[in-house]
């Protein structure tokens, strides 16, 4: 299983926003792609700023390739959810899982 993680910023409102999005919009076209296992969506508070990571669980290397192009590396994010975020990273990693407890 492979992770692919990728973070924003925004503000308070901006943060809720985007998490309506993720859970509504993103995660169920997102279940419809081959590969893809699962997803958490987490915050942490900054002080009148949130961080976003998000945490996608897919199947292989090859299963994000097909939501995410040739270059695996670039981040996914579309206009409507951009406007939500005050940043975002361009780009995401990828990490292998080695264990699991879930």
């Amino acid at each position: 299983m492979i992770v692919r993680t990728w973070s924003a910023r925004a503000d308070t409102a901006g943060a809720r926003e985007y998490a309506t999005y993720f859970k509504e919009t993103l995660q169920p076209q997102l279940r419809e792609l081959p590969g893809f296992l699962g997803a958490y969506l987490l915050s942490r508070d900054l002080g009148g700023e949130v961080e976003l990571t998000a945490h996608t669980l897919w199947k292989s290397l090859e299963a994000i390739r097909a939501f995410a192009g040739d270059d695996i590396g670039v981040s996914i994010v579309e206009p409507e959810a951009q406007a939500m975020l005050a940043s975002y990273d361009r780009t995401a990693t990828h990490r292998s899982v080695l264990f699991s407890s879930a």
